[in-house]
């Protein structure tokens, strides 16, 4: 934690008393940053990251993977460096891939993305490899993830929770092969496979036989960093069988990549501009990503916005305009499920209904999503019904309250747009912006400093 990151219990929301004007550089990924330090660890030479999210979420991947003997080195390269690059001006990791090996204990926190992609990794280690985490993790589902790697002929330790705490008992290699999983709960499970499938002895054979498939981006994003690092991957959209996922055995290649802006916590911002008719630009939006906070260009048009993107010396940018009118809107938002708590916030100030369908799986993320954005627009005046599939909402006004967070770093950022609109809302535990996006605070109250906040 850095020392921005102390904030009260009750964090006054700022109130937006004219239009956002604003440029505001977003760190990066932590999709990204987490899925290529796995792929880093697991190559066969090193690699570099350069301009990583470091958050909480991150540095537990981190750490948990310097528990199992992978050498990251964190340092500051001139060569790297790029003008407005969050955190330290050119910060880069090194990543020495090392034989894997326990004992060790890691803490996951409440990160699905650790929780979810380390147990096959720990499956190669020589071994006992412990994994624990926060009282809320113990909830999160794990079992699609603990049943493939036994049918795969991994050893775990989980007193048959299907969720944390466990041990994976790691014999150094792993045999691989074909596995059949139910991946409705999360999307996570099938990458999770898929990023230590090469170094199985067989590779490795999803396939998912439950119900429809959430976050297809998410997949979509591990296997395109899969190919980049030399894997062969046979998948669903370039013409293989359905809900079928085939990683070959092969070494990975170590490789030097740049982490993208996390396009999902751009979504506040992006929402600053809809909501006060304003107008923020989020430098190295990239034009072409996997990245699920892509879909914010179409959804908050449709909801009343424009956007257009610039070119700089540095690379794309991309600028979102407000018109100061917010419409409702009818989606599906199945595949990008993280951003239903901002779009909830947008919706609750627009002037006609929204119905947000698709996104049942968020009732097992951070915290049961539905049921808390019901519960905390509606304390504020608001109409939220809860769906059995998403959430149905009537505008109302609204007035100033405490917004609870639950520990969940989007419902922070939701609640914190809603106060661009309405006075008086305090936000509880806002310091857990920092799993994903560091310094939000200071970054909001920045953001609004043209807008007389």
């Amino acid at each position: 934690m850095t020392e921005s990151s102390v904030q009260p219990a009750l964090w006054p929301a700022p109130h937006a008393s004219g239009a956002v004007e604003a440029t505001v550089t977003v760190p990066g990924s932590k999709s990204v940053t987490n899925r290529a330090l796995v792929l880093a660890a697991l190559a066969a030479e090193p690699g570099w990251l350069r301009r990583p999210l470091r958050s909480r979420d991150t540095l537990l991947m981190a750490d948990a993977l310097r528990a199992m003997g992978v050498g990251i080195e964190e340092t500051v390269s001139s060569s790297s460096a790029v003008a407005g690059a969050p955190g330290p001006s050119g910060e880069a990791w090194r990543v020495i891939p090392a034989g894997l090996h326990g004992p060790a204990t890691l803490d996951i926190g409440n990160a699905g993305t650790v929780m979810r992609f380390l147990p096959p990794v720990a499956s190669l280690a020589d071994g006992p490899i412990r994994f624990d985490g926060d009282a809320r993790s113990y909830e999160r589902p794990l079992h699609g993830v603990i049943d493939a790697l036994r049918a795969l002929g991994a050893r775990i330790d989980d007193d048959n929770r299907g969720s944390l705490p466990l041990t994976v008992h790691g014999g150094g290699a792993l045999d691989g092969g074909a596995v059949e999983i139910d991946a409705s709960a999360s999307s996570q499970f099938i990458s999770a496979l898929l990023l230590s499938g090469a170094r199985f002895n067989q590779g490795v054979e999803v396939r998912h036989i439950g119900s429809a498939l959430p976050s297809l981006p998410h997949i979509r994003m591990t296997v395109d960093m899969l190919r980049s690092v030399g894997a062969q991957v046979d998948e669903p959209e370039s013409g293989g069988e359905p809900n079928v996922w085939r990683v070959s055995p092969s070494a990975l290649l170590g490789r030097d990549l740049t982490v993208e802006p996390d396009l999902s916590n751009a979504q506040p911002f992006l929402a600053a501009a809809l909501v006060t008719g304003g107008r923020v630009t989020i430098p190295d939006w990239p034009e072409r990503t996997t990245q699920p906070g892509d879909a914010l260009r179409e959804i908050f048009t449709e909801m009343g916005g424009s956007c257009e993107f610039g070119m700089t010396a540095e690379g794309s940018s991309l600028t979102f305009t407000g018109t100061g009118r917010i419409h409702g809107i009818d989606i599906d938002l199945s595949e990008v499920g993280e951003l239903t708590p901002g779009i909830a916030a947008v919706a609750a100030l627009a002037d006609s209904p929204s119905t947000l369908r698709g996104v049942a799986h968020l009732r097992l993320h951070e915290t049961d999503r539905l049921a808390a954005l019901t519960k905390e627009i509606n304390e504020l005046g608001g109409d939220v019904t809860e769906m059995a599939d998403g959430l149905h909402i009537r505008p109302r006004p609204l007035h100033g309250g405490v917004f609870h967070t639950y520990d969940d770093h989007r419902m922070a950022t939701a609640g914190s747009i809603i106060g661009l609109a309405v006075d008086g809302v305090e936000i509880e535990n806002v310091a857990t912006t920092a799993k994903t996006l560091p310094d939000f605070p200071r970054m909001w109250t920045g953001m609004l400093a043209g807008a007389g906040a």
